[in-house]
């Protein structure tokens, strides 16, 4: 166990206070600024009287500003809690209910999104970074009348404080949120070793601070003293200009980012040569695209495998077993296995019972890192773990003699597109509405560039006349968000379906995997 990210941002800015912290366009903010300004709005959210525990919004790109917000919750014992930007306004405000958010903090371009959270939750002050409404306070003039004094969180013995609160749905489809503590967040001495970090990395961003991998990256990077260079925007063009121009050593991708990276015309031509090691995973990857990636950066990879319940990681493909052409390759199909700091086991997923090494069941894990627990969830918590600890994944998957975990399929019907989770009953929902159609099944299918492609399968009513799949994709842009909506849309007689009637998507995924 290392130090937590409040106690090792005031390390380092005591001790290095001019090293850049966090890069975010043309400005840098330095480990002593930042350590002042997160202080200051600490103060500032205090001072307008959160409560510990208070949970607070934030619809905002990757960047100063998430750093801040998430250095200063920790510090004053809130909950920092980001919302994903993508989704639709009664989506948001959902969640926000949930949540009970006691304050939000925006970005001017999502000031919308962030109204309509207000409309829900009339006493909570909406803070945006840009000029304010008459109804709204501004970022920088709220900091600037607030002390810079630490209030003193987030530090030795506090590991089970919660500091962030990420929303993910479940099979039911509702938003759940997923509470994790700073202890979960420590990185330890296995992660740092095998990725790394030290104060001499550059560290890119590129993930959505919603995202468990741009929370937990960011954080890493911060603990350990890098720099941190953000991508507010994930634009592939500008991306490779900043590894080269940044001299970026550590990365996070998903497969689906890689796809768009790799994908560039004058790729070869690039200098990657301070790249030491990029890290990827949240969703499938092809053998394909892997080896293609690593012949054009040229530098050691890891796949990281795990979910936001497990703060990130389960297990972990190391860089020594990425050897496409040895007698190893076959585990570039695997998951990789454990850090000595974590077990995982594959057990029946009826019983809860150990299986052997080779047989398919659900995947268990346990370790420091795992969530505490959803936020007022006690009965899908019940579900989530075992009597004895084990969090529930609901992947399935094998072991094989070495310890390599292999996973076979989900249990779950999670759709995992561009590192993003779709639940098909959301989609379905939306689909459903459509006065054209009868049935619906919603699925992934495999796609090269995203991972897995949104599929649905509909049967229209038989008094329906002619319906195009691009009529459907758009009448579901207006009830969820975009990257939900289905990619292909498939017209069937009838859906495939067990003696009780339950869709067998099983069937699906297989019948149109080519889709």
């Amino acid at each position: 166990m290392g130090s937590y990210l409040p106690d090792a941002v005031r390390d380092h800015a005591a001790r290095r206070p001019d090293a850049p912290a966090v890069t975010e366009d043309g400005r840098t903010v330095g480990y002593a600024e930042l350590d002042a300004r997160s202080n200051r709005l600490a103060q500032a959210l205090l001072g307008r009287g959160l409560p510990p525990g208070a949970r607070v919004g934030v619809l905002a790109r990757p960047g100063v500003l998430t750093a801040e917000l998430l250095l200063a919750c920790a510090k004053a014992r809130l909950v920092a809690t980001p919302l994903n930007w993508r989704l639709a306004e009664p989506e948001l405000a959902a969640v926000a209910r949930d949540a009970e958010f006691a304050a939000v903090i925006t970005q001017e371009e999502f000031l919308p999104g962030a109204r309509a959270i207000r409309a829900v939750l009339p006493k909570a002050p909406v803070v945006v970074d840009g000029p304010p409404g008459s109804d709204e306070l501004g970022y920088e003039a709220l900091l600037a009348a607030a002390s810079d004094r630490d209030p003193g969180g987030g530090g030795a013995g506090e590991a089970d404080t919660v500091c962030l609160q990420l929303y993910t749905s479940g099979t039911t489809g509702q938003p759940k949120g997923v509470r994790i503590t700073l202890g979960n967040l420590d990185a330890g001495e296995h992660i740092v070793r095998e990725l790394g970090w030290d104060q001499h990395a550059v560290s890119m961003n590129a993930m959505p601070f919603f995202h468990i991998a741009g929370a937990g990256w960011l954080v890493q990077a911060l603990v350990a003293g890098a720099h941190t260079v953000t991508v507010p925007d994930l634009v592939p063009q500008r991306v490779v200009e900043l590894i080269e121009r940044r001299r970026i050593s550590h990365a996070f991708f998903v497969p689906a980012v890689l796809h768009m990276l790799t994908s560039l015309p004058d790729i070869a031509a690039r200098d990657f040569s301070a790249l030491r090691l990029i890290a990827y995973g949240a969703s499938p990857i092809t053998p394909v695209l892997l080896r293609r990636s690593m012949e054009v950066f040229g530098c050691g990879f890891l796949q990281i495998y795990g979910q936001t319940e497990t703060a990130g990681s389960a297990t972990r493909l190391l860089p020594e077993d990425h050897d496409p052409d040895g007698p190893r390759a076959h585990l570039l199909r695997s998951a990789g296995n454990t850090r000595p700091d974590v077990e995982v086991r594959v057990a029946d997923p009826l019983t809860g019972e150990p299986l052997p090494t080779g047989a398919v069941g659900e995947i268990c894990t346990r370790s420091h890192y795992l969530t505490p627990g959803y936020w007022r969830r006690p009965e899908e918590n019940a579900r989530l773990f075992t009597v004895d600890g084990w969090l529930r994944t609901g992947d399935a998957g094998y072991l094989d003699e070495e310890g390599y975990l292999f996973i076979t399929d989900r249990i779950k019907d999670m759709v995992i597109t561009g590192g993003e989770n779709v639940y098909p009953v959301e989609v379905e929902a939306a689909l459903a509405e459509h006065p054209a159609v009868l049935d619906v099944a919603v699925f992934g299918t495999p796609d090269e560039r995203w991972g897995e492609a949104v599929t649905a399968a509909v049967v229209l009513r038989p008094e329906a006349g002619e319906v195009s799949p691009a009529e459907l994709i758009a009448f579901t842009r207006e009830r969820i968000a975009s990257y939900k909506k289905p990619r292909i849309v498939l017209f069937l007689e009838e859906l495939p379906r067990n003696p009780t009637g339950k869709i067998l998507k099983r069937v699906l995924r297989e019948r149109y995997a080519e889709a």
